[in-house]
């Protein structure tokens, strides 16, 4: 798998990217490239500039300078009818859901097939009950509003609507926060099928370590408005960088290792 990610086409291309808000610099020399099917993270303490960074992938937001190319499209002036192209291609799960609480779950999974095509209203709810399947829901959750669910079926529906328009590129803002453990895992284990059965490639932003041991094929450690390393889990627990280490000298970061290995472990030891 890591060789045909390695010669995988790049999908997202950022080079020497800055963002500034006044004298306050978040980034000051960002480059790095997403490779065509892969699950790629970014990670940094508060203030690091992951979210800025996300959010100007998905044209919500501007750099000041540097180049950023998202599937083929350069987004500096990019015009109106070109960025609606790339937004129907990408698929978006916003941290707190970001459901319209006036709808009911299968509505809002529909909502951007009733934007941006001309299928019947029976086709899109149709659609939308089998998005709502792929998450793992069952049928009824579609009838409910989003006050009612819990915050695990809430993650599973805003990851449904993401997946509306069919995208080629997910990006999830921290898929398993404030989740319990045993929800978590179930959206670790979702996030990787839909990446091996639809051939998805995913940006993630996660605080989540087990998250990124489970799923992650590398991942960017962003700090000081740069990038400081890119790599799998296994390449960022040897390097010595301070801002690298916080990640993994912790108790969460240990136990998070802990697991890992023992997954491992349980995995060889099981007759092929």
């Amino acid at each position: 798998m890591q060789a045909q990610l390695q010669a995988a086409e790049p999908v997202i291309e950022i080079s020497k990217l800055a963002t500034r808000f006044g004298e306050h610099v978040v980034h000051s020399d960002i480059t790095l490239e997403v490779r065509r099917g892969e699950i790629f993270a970014l990670i940094g303490g508060s203030g690091s500039g992951k979210s800025t960074l996300l959010r100007e992938m998905i044209l919500l937001q501007r750099p000041s300078a540097g180049t950023l190319r998202v599937l083929g499209f350069d987004l500096e002036n990019l015009a109106d009818d070109k960025a609606l192209a790339l937004r129907k291609r990408c698929g978006v799960m916003f941290q707190h859901g970001g459901l319209f609480e006036s709808l009911t779950v299968l509505e809002n999974i529909g909502l951007p097939l009733r934007e941006h095509s001309l299928l019947s209203d029976k086709l899109i709810d149709e659609i939308a009950a089998w998005k709502l399947s792929m998450t793992g829901l069952k049928p009824e959750v579609g009838e409910q509003y989003p006050s009612q669910l819990s915050g695990g079926m809430m993650k599973r529906a805003s990851l449904a609507r993401a997946l509306s328009l069919d995208p080629e590129l997910l990006f999830l803002d921290e898929p398993t926060a404030g989740l319990d453990p045993d929800s978590a895992a179930g959206v670790d284990a979702l996030v990787r099928d839909l990446r091996d059965q639809f051939g998805l490639t995913i940006v993630m932003i996660t605080h989540d370590l087990d998250l990124l041991w489970q799923v992650a094929d590398r991942i960017a450690v962003l700090a000081d408005a740069r990038v400081q390393a890119i790599g799998s889990m296994a390449e960022l627990e040897q390097m010595k960088q301070p801002a690298i280490q916080k990640f993994f000298a912790g108790p969460r970061g240990r136990a998070a290792q802990q697991q890992n290995s023992e997954r491992i472990e349980v995995a060889l030891s099981k007759p092929k």
